[in-house]
């Protein structure tokens, strides 16, 4: 397992993020879509992670892609871990969490801003600050 600046147990991680954000941050797990509470959220802010409070998102890189989860076109630099997923029988990039490891959902090319991408977000991954 990788050293991340914030380490804690599993048992201590279930504790502090109770079992919906657990089965999310910790167990890889994808919340359904059009429930999470920032998938239409457009307040101006910052997106932190949800069980470290890392500055992650910027809001003014959030938009709407119509696909059910907060979409961001850009992360903060230096915050998100990109990991090779091929489970579900596709390949895709898992982002998490640089400071904590914590799983946050996955990034594809296909944004229709200029960066071209699209993190797709779990809402439970994620705090959001004013």
């Amino acid at each position: 397992m990788k050293d991340y600046n914030v380490n804690k147990s599993e048992a201590e991680w279930k504790e502090q993020l109770g079992l919906e954000r657990y089965k999310i941050l910790r167990q890889k797990g994808t919340e359904f879509p059009h429930s999470g509470k920032y998938n239409m959220h457009f307040e101006e802010g910052t997106y932190v992670c949800g069980a470290c409070g890392e500055p992650l998102f910027a809001s003014d890189s959030k938009f709407n892609s119509h696909c059910g989860w907060p979409s961001f076109d850009e992360a903060l630099p230096g915050k998100i871990e990109y990991v090779k997923d091929t489970s579900h029988g596709m390949i895709r990039t898992e982002i998490m969490c640089a400071n904590c490891g914590g799983h946050l959902g996955h990034v594809f090319d296909d944004g229709p801003t200029q960066t071209g991408q699209r993190y797709c977000v779990n809402s439970l991954s994620v705090d959001f600050k004013e």
